[in-house]
């Protein structure tokens, strides 16, 4: 990736691949998923955090989705840490975390003492992703959507303090007080939990920089806007005396994979991804040359909220992405062995960012070409063969991966997705199978 300077690599990198799961019901779905992708010999498992599904209801129904016909409602979703200690003793040597959520339905030290707990159940030391939060968890209800860099900040001051201290915690805050707490659990060595920050603009870059462990944006639209937002974050990782090289660079992204780059993009005008281009900033419609139809000030996913709007408006919206956006926005685009642009330009510039992670996600099948096989092992009805594995946000999984920095053995002093999984054997493959109902 671009960068003012380019720094040689002291070794070939690597990219560790994860798989983010949907939080949606039947259970045996979930665990075929995490089983599978200890068959892939994955680096990683997140599950996301949410009450609502990104996909309004308005819309929900079989044009958008096949998953309609055996779903009634997309916002069906399981609480994220009583699914981590689901996962966390089928996850062997992957690293587990949520990607992202926020202090705002929880307190500060709810999420610490939850991720610490997790700690103890897995071989690794899991992730916990932090953002400021988003409209569709809060506002319906009936909670405070102000103040959100200011309360993350010191969400994230808070959790660091109960992560790392014994005894007991005072601290005064504006959002919040904590006078002689205790937070005793701690995690087991080498598996304290690692703190991921989902940033975009300068102050919550700022963030990442000053208080994260890791940098874990979704909304980047080209390798070199994410060179210069990376600088932003290292350069405030300086600022607070931090060695910026340590943080982990990384990428949420979708991707949509076809047997051929001709039958990618052909999947891009799909009413399911052509819908995903809706929570694409304003700024981003405006460089592809047209408004927004969901106003010009617009800010994307932080501020959609899906039952805000009816079907005729929604459909208008989906109408009216201009050509090229959902190809230049969200997804990675391409077949297995070319790759998209994003993601070559990633790896282009890797030396430059310092291994930043590109993170591939699949975006939602839509229609026949983008009906998914399933896992890899149980192929669902009228789904071609070879086409996009995984599920989306209204799915069940999705593809990601993050590029581990030369010369280390991955998070943890973990080996990764390769060097430190075995093969998997045959009872894991049958695990798999009939953990999907075969």
């Amino acid at each position: 990736m671009p960068r003012l300077r380019v720094a040689p690599a002291r070794k070939a990198s690597r990219i560790a691949v994860g798989l983010q799961l949907g939080t949606q019901p039947p259970l045996g779905a979930v665990r075929a998923y995490a089983l599978a992708a200890r068959v892939m010999r994955l680096d990683s498992l997140m599950v996301i955090d949410h009450f609502q599904n990104l996909f309004p209801q308005a819309i929900w129904d079989e044009e958008l989705t096949w998953l309609a016909a055996r779903r009634p409602s997309p916002h069906e979703l399981f609480d994220y840490q009583v699914l981590l200690g689901y996962l966390a003793p089928r996850a062997g040597r992957m690293q587990i975390g949520v990607g992202v959520t926020e202090p705002i339905r929880r307190h500060p030290v709810l999420i610490a003492q939850a991720m610490l707990t997790v700690s103890h159940m897995t071989k690794r030391a899991p992730i916990l992703g932090l953002g400021a939060g988003e409209l569709l968890n809060v506002e319906p209800y009936g909670l405070d959507y102000t103040h959100l860099t200011g309360r993350l900040e010191e969400a994230l001051q808070v959790i660091r303090l109960c992560l790392t201290s014994r005894g007991p915690i005072d601290f005064e805050g504006r959002h919040y007080r904590l006078h002689g707490a205790v937070m005793d659990l701690k995690a087991p060595s080498g598996r304290m939990p690692k703190i991921w920050i989902g940033a975009h603009g300068p102050q919550m870059l700022r963030l990442a920089g000053t208080y994260g462990d890791g940098w874990y944006p979704t909304m980047v639209s080209s390798p070199e806007e994410y060179a210069v937002k990376l600088a932003a974050v290292r350069d405030a990782a300086r600022a607070a005396g931090r060695d910026p090289n340590a943080i982990t660079p990384a990428l949420h992204r979708f991707a949509v994979i076809g047997r051929t780059d001709e039958e990618a993009r052909a999947m891009l005008e799909t009413k399911a991804i052509r819908a995903l281009a809706l929570a694409v900033p304003a700024e981003q419609w405006h460089e592809a040359g047209a408004e927004h139809p969901l106003g010009a000030n617009f800010s994307g996913l932080r501020d959609f909220l899906p039952g805000r709007y009816d079907r005729e408006t929604l459909d208008r919206a989906i109408a009216a992405v201009p050509p090229g956006l959902a190809d230049t926005g969200l997804p990675a685009v391409g077949d297995p062995s070319a790759g998209s642009p994003q993601a070559q330009g990633l790896r282009r510039g890797r030396a430059a960012a310092r291994h930043p992670r590109p993170r591939l996600r699949p975006a939602l099948p839509a229609g026949r070409a983008g009906r998914p096989e399933g896992d890899g092992h149980h192929r669902s009805p009228a789904g071609p063969p070879g086409v996009t594995r995984g599920r989306s946000c209204c799915g069940h999984g999705s593809v990601r991966a993050r590029a581990l920095c030369p010369g280390t053995r991955g998070p943890a002093g973990g080996r990764g997705a390769r060097g430190g999984h075995r093969r998997p054997s045959r009872s894991l493959h049958a695990a798999v199978l009939a953990a999907a109902g075969r």
